[in-house]
């Protein structure tokens, strides 16, 4: 089955309950793999306040010495390494993958359900930060290493460990034992991998994909821009909506997720880009929009430009219609959710501190150049990127702009209520 590739492994399912995010990812899995495999559901508890409450901790307390509490989590992100490894090259202690292997290895799919019920800052802080350390190479850049043979490899992938070597220094043989029979590393075809992991730590594999559920109310926690700029948040109920009328017989399906292979946009996967393949269209269209939000809390930076570019790659828009539907989708996943405030957080820099309740707002202002900049799709409808028509229309699924749905939807709720919010 042929996958789209998600521009980044950590996604947002935000939405009312009960529209079926977490079956969503259910089925995600399966599309792609088998869900005794490749698919692991973790309820989040309110109590979680730190990483270990995910990833495990070191016990000293039983008789044999210190060994290691492995959760289900950390031994499924093992168990994603697993359907690595055979198509492995190990070469002085790195980890290799040969051309065409990438297409049988299959996606694995973390679901954290009910993600905000405890402060996603703290028991989720290690993750994030090591997420932004995954890096890809290409042979070209591996030139610059001159301990190994590049030519002989596709790529190359590195990322920092979630745990680090120095942990299994503090475990005795007893304890090593005893966490490698609960990662599932027994027998001497994994040596070579129980190895990797105590001299260089279990860091994130590729291929796995951590999708949590969000629900906002009175029993959950907010996000901070810290959380939101490293995920793809998607309001589920406008990218996946519940049609009450397709119950029995759903006209659309979505489309198929995989993991990406890229870590940074380049101008040479840029070139496969039918519609941008310099990328000026779209680093003028966020040069645009981040004029209305420069100064503010709600700033872009290098990140939001190159995650914007890796969406471009992944879409390859053939022309500007499709090109605009990636920037708006890009608006809905990466820029509108960083922005919520009270009338004061939001006026507009054009309006005077003692007209701050005039209808002229940030919000307003961004609307201006979002209109002209989405000048193709803002009244009239675009290609859905994440879905499809079902079962045999050729066809493409067309819907709303639906940053300009949004856009109008939080307007009116900083009007009616004095605060706005992306959050449904």
């Amino acid at each position: 089955m042929e996958l789209t590739p998600l521009p980044k492994p950590f996604i947002l399912l935000a939405g009312i309950s009960g529209t079926g995010k977490t079956r969503f990812i259910r089925e995600q899995a399966k599309s792609s793999g088998d869900l005794e495999q490749t698919y692991c559901l973790v309820s989040v508890r309110p109590d979680w306040h730190e990483p270990s409450d995910l990833l495990g901790y070191i016990s000293r307390l039983g008789k044999s010495g210190a060994e290691y509490i492995a959760t289900d989590v950390l031994k499924f992100i093992v168990q994603a390494w697993l359907e690595i490894i055979d198509d492995i090259v190990d070469s002085d202690g790195d980890l290799y993958w040969e051309g065409g292997v990438l297409e049988s290895i299959r996606p694995f799919w973390l679901c954290l359900d009910e993600m905000n019920l405890a402060p996603v800052e703290q028991y989720f802080a290690d993750y994030l930060s090591v997420m932004e350390t995954r890096t890809w190479y290409t042979p070209e850049e591996l030139e610059e290493f001159n301990d190994t043979n590049s030519t002989s490899f596709d790529y190359y992938y590195d990322c920092d460990p979630l745990l680090k070597p120095t942990l299994f220094e503090q475990l005795e043989e007893a304890g090593k034992d005893k966490l490698r029979r609960d990662l599932g590393l027994e027998g001497s075809k994994y040596d070579n991998i129980w190895r990797y992991f105590q001299t260089n730590g279990i860091s994130l594999p590729f291929n796995l994909i951590v999708a949590g559920t969000v629900n906002m109310d009175e029993t959950t926690h907010g996000f901070s821009r810290k959380v939101i700029d490293r995920a793809l948040t998607i309001d589920f109920g406008m990218f996946y909506p519940n049609d009450f009328l397709q119950y029995f017989e759903p006209q659309t399906k979505p489309l198929a997720l995989g993991y990406p292979t890229l870590s940074r946009a380049s101008l040479d996967a840029l070139k496969n880009t039918p519609s941008d393949p310099d990328g000026e269209k779209s680093i003028n269209f966020l040069s645009e929009i981040n004029s209305i939000l420069k100064g503010t809390p709600f700033e872009l930076a290098y990140r939001a430009l190159n995650e914007l570019l890796l969406s471009v790659i992944c879409t390859a828009p053939e022309n500007d219609t499709q090109l605009q539907a990636t920037w708006d989708d890009f608006l809905m996943c990466k820029i509108l959710p960083r922005i919520e405030g009270d009338a004061d957080k939001l006026a507009s820099k054009d309006v005077d501190e003692h007209e701050i309740y005039n209808e002229q707002t940030l919000l307003s202002d961004l609307e201006k150049v979002i209109r002209q900049q989405l000048n193709g799709i803002w009244d009239t409808q675009r290609q859905d990127l994440l879905r499809e028509s079902s079962p045999d229309s050729s066809e493409p699924l067309l819907v709303p702009c639906r940053s300009k749905g949004k856009l109008e939807w939080m307007q009116g709720r900083l009007q009616s209520n004095g605060f706005a919010s992306f959050w449904p």
